[in-house]
């Protein structure tokens, strides 16, 4: 890998992750490499002046925080075909993140990856936009969002709790009309985020394919769904005019949708790439280390390992 121009985004507000990009920023330009740096963040956004005021193609973007930091690089991103390197520095599970310990030799990595020692994982995305009137009405009414863990539509209101009345088509046919908190339509990467806090089902993050989850729904017929890749998933608010219903893209508001409008959500025409540096990468430590299921607390000596 070439690194003539990189970006490096830090979780904006966190001393520690700043630290680290200021470290490594000086490294890079130690190497002649043009550097791009500033803080992401709820209210920091810098990935359009970044790619705006970029004098040559970006070979890397190195994002220090958590999860929540990498999706918001992961959006910008992926139309731009550029890989990200995240690093968890001042996150919390960190599943989409080389460990920090992984990343005090920085030196190292740099010369790894100038020497094109390491792999590209490339993640499957959804995208969503919202249309007006009839199914055949195909120009849409907002921008197209992009989402790396998962789509969300949930009414919202500021004074009480509202449950939410939403009909969902796919390829067309409609399916089921669900009664509840909402629905949660996610990619193989988000199964391991809210989809699996609402008991929707675990995919490894190699695979394509749309989990749809009900959140607490009103009928225990309401069940996940597992969708092909190419489904086209459509989400139609039903019920109250004067209450409104959000669409959510890994956890950040898109817009808000009303009764009379259609959600489409399918597959992304981009994907995600990540850089990945650990020799033994595996997706099954990650759950059980991140999920902290029972191996990685209670230990057994299995005489068939023997």
């Amino acid at each position: 890998m070439q690194l003539k121009q990189v970006i490096i985004a830090y979780k904006a507000r966190d001393s520690q992750s700043k630290r680290w990009a200021e470290l490594c920023a000086q490294q890079l330009e130690n190497r002649q490499c043009q550097v791009l740096m500033g803080p992401s963040g709820p209210k920091d956004n810098p990935y359009p002046v970044f790619l705006a005021s970029a004098s040559q193609p970006i070979d890397l973007a190195l994002v220090l925080g958590g999860d929540g930091t990498v999706l918001t690089s992961a959006r910008h991103l992926a139309p731009a075909g550029i890989p990200i390197l995240g690093v968890n520095v001042g996150g919390h599970l960190g599943f989409l993140t080389e460990s920090v310990d992984e990343f005090q030799d920085t030196e190292k990595i740099w010369d790894r990856l100038f020497e094109d020692r390491y792999a590209i994982q490339r993640r499957m995305m959804l995208q969503a936009a919202v249309y007006e009137g009839h199914r055949t009405n195909l120009e849409p009414v907002t921008e197209c969002y992009l989402a790396l863990n998962e789509f969300c539509v949930k009414p919202a209101s500021a004074d009480r709790m509202i449950t939410s009345i939403l009909e969902m088509e796919i390829d067309s046919e409609v399916v089921d009309q669900y009664v509840g908190d909402g629905l949660i339509i996610s990619t193989p990467t988000g199964s391991t985020g809210y989809t699996v806090s609402a008991n929707g089902p675990i995919m490894h993050d190699g695979m394509e394919a749309i989990t749809i989850t009900p959140i607490c729904p009103m009928s225990l017929s309401s069940r996940p769904l597992v969708l092909p890749p190419g489904s086209v998933v459509s989400i139609w608010p039903l019920g109250d005019y004067e209450l409104s219903t959000k669409l959510w893209m890994d956890g950040v508001l898109s817009t808000s949708i009303w009764p009379g409008h259609r959600v489409d959500v399918r597959m992304a025409d981009y994907r995600a790439k990540f850089i990945v540096l650990r020799e033994n990468n595996s997706y099954y430590q990650t759950l059980r280390e991140k999920l902290l299921w029972a191996g990685t607390r209670v230990r057994y000596s299995n005489n068939h390992h023997n």
